[in-house]
């Protein structure tokens, strides 16, 4: 089935052949003035064609009223009708030119049989024109209601077919060509089977059966198209079944909505709950609502591991009963500042659950009305017990920090006393034996000047290993005294260090000739013995190791 324009009502068209009849769009004056002249034509017609005296006088008026009636309605060929008579009773009727009458009674019977005969005629007459009219109207009626389905199948904001029995696509409107990117000769050569995405097309196909076989008349369900392009459209597809007059089935007519914004919405808002929901149960957070005026608390799901209540809705009083009884008053007082609008509404508090208090932090704020009064409130609940247990460990940590600090510090100095006992100890020890070493070697040395130079190198070796085991005590024993005292930061000039030490380096060794040169005013902030030390360390180190001139 193909849905067509419906035709023009021209002049070849049944329509303006009724027209004729539709005597009411002529202007009054035309339509009797038209009665007038085809009746003056009809008697002088008749007096032209037969005498005065033959029979047949009101045949050619006869056919005049006919005309003026067709032509102008009852109006008209009543007139023409009484015109008639009146020309022929003056003309054809007794003395031509008179009213005299020879026979009065025949005259009047013929006039009376003449009057009947149009009267009966113009009642025919005005019926068939009152039918005609109601056809005519009735034609105009199916030509708008025509016009106005096309109207509405070619604009509707929804996708609108025809769809044959076995499938095919035999009328499709802009708006689904437009929602499946098709044109419209694309699409009247396929069936809808082949842009519906293949999962949805089995229950498609069933209820489609299912309304083929009489079970019922239309169906609805959520499919999908497939673009042209590609990608998928969901649309709400309602369904019913057209049948042919004999009573069997003759087309399908679908309405197709485009829903694949609302499907996006759908998944955006399932995507964001499910985010919100996994949001609140690892923050352990919970939203709710509460009217003051009834103390009704209604809660989003996850309420139960808030707040200890199996069920969504609760009171005001059931909350407060929970609350650990130390904490209840402050509650209660907080609240009501709250409600008055006199501070936030921001509160911790405690509620024992299964042995074991657990600590909730509650932020609300209140919608109200023009004066100001509380309406109903909008807030948070979350279970803070990790956080609080956490915070009175930190407390309860700095309240023996000092005394570990002491008891650390305490322990510290002994070591360190131990430590400079050991380094005395050791160095007093290590003393004597290198005294003997090193006494030992040059007494060997002096007593007997003829040993080879084997000799000597060996006996220069053990002196300058003693030499240097004494330097380490020395160092050890400096360690142990700097870390006795108190390190200070302040500016030291390194380049009067510097210089100084290399001065008493060059004096205590004259003969040796070294160059060296010292930056000019260089500082650190350091602590001025340590640095000290070190640059005797390094300096000593570099000059010991520097080749003779």
């Amino acid at each position: 089935m193909r849905v067509e324009s419906p035709p023009s009502f021209n002049s070849t068209a049944p329509g303006s052949r009724l027209s004729v009849w539709l005597t009411a769009e002529r202007p009054a004056w035309l339509r009797y003035g038209v009665a007038i002249g085809v009746t003056l034509l009809a008697v002088w017609v008749r007096m032209l064609v037969a005498p005065a005296e033959s029979g047949g006088r009101f045949v050619t008026p006869a056919l005049a009223v006919a005309l003026s009636a067709l032509y102008g309605g009852w109006g008209p060929g009543l007139l023409s009708t009484l015109l008639g008579m009146v020309l022929v009773n003056f003309f054809l009727v007794g003395d031509p030119g008179s009213f005299a009458f020879d026979n009065l009674s025949e005259a009047f019977w013929l006039n009376t049989w003449h009057l009947l005969t149009q009267l009966v005629v113009l009642g025919a007459i005005a019926v068939m024109q009152s039918r005609n009219r109601q056809l005519q109207e009735a034609t105009r009626r199916v030509r708008e209601s025509r016009q106005r389905f096309l109207d509405t199948f070619e604009h509707a904001a929804s996708g609108i077919t025809h769809v044959g029995i076995d499938g095919r696509l035999l009328e499709v409107n802009e708006t689904f060509c437009h929602m499946v990117g098709y044109s419209r000769q694309e699409l009247e050569r396929m069936t809808f089977q082949d842009i519906t995405v293949p999962d949805d097309l089995s229950d498609d196909l069933r209820q489609l059966e299912e309304t083929l076989a009489g079970q019922h008349t239309s169906y609805s369900l959520i499919k999908r198209y497939r673009h042209k392009d590609g990608h998928i459209v969901w649309a709400q597809l309602t369904v019913a079944l057209m049948r042919a007059p004999d009573g069997q089935p003759d087309y399908f007519i679908s309405v197709i909505q485009d829903i694949s914004a609302q499907k996006s919405a759908e998944e955006d808002l399932r995507t964001n709950r499910n985010l919100l929901d996994q949001a609140q149960r690892l923050a352990h957070l919970n939203a709710w609502q509460a009217e003051v005026s009834t103390g009704q608390i209604r809660s989003v799901p996850g309420t139960r591991a808030i707040s200890a209540f199996t069920r969504p809705e609760y009171t005001f009083d059931e909350l407060v009963q929970l609350i650990h009884p130390d904490d209840r008053s402050r509650f209660l007082e907080h609240v009501k500042l709250a409600i008055r609008n006199q501070i936030p509404c921001q509160i911790e508090y405690r509620v024992p659950l299964k042995g074991k208090e657990h600590w909730f932090a509650l932020k609300a704020e209140f919608e109200r009305d023009d004066q100001g009064r509380a309406l109903r409130a909008l807030g948070v609940t979350q279970d803070i017990t990790e956080r609080k247990e956490t915070e009175l460990e930190i407390q309860r940590l700095n309240a023996t920090l000092e005394q570990r600090i002491l008891e650390r510090t305490r322990a510290l100095q002994d070591a360190y006393d131990e430590l400079e006992s050991y380094s005395y100890a050791v160095a007093h020890d290590l003393r004597s034996p290198l005294r003997i070493i090193n006494g030992f070697a040059q007494a060997l040395r002096e007593d007997n000047p003829g040993l080879g130079t084997e000799s000597q190198d060996h006996l220069g070796r053990i002196m300058a290993a003693s030499k240097k085991m004494g330097e380490l005590i020395d160092g050890l024993l400096s360690l142990a005294q700097f870390s006795r005292g108190e390190l200070s930061r302040e500016p030291v000039n390194l380049s009067a260090i510097a210089q100084q030490i290399l001065e008493d380096l060059s004096a205590a060794e004259p003969a040796r000739q070294v160059d060296w040169s010292v930056e000019p005013e260089l500082f650190a902030l350091a602590d001025p013995p340590l640095v000290e030390a070190l640059m005797q360390n390094l300096l000593h180190n570099a000059w010991k190791y520097t080749a003779s001139a």
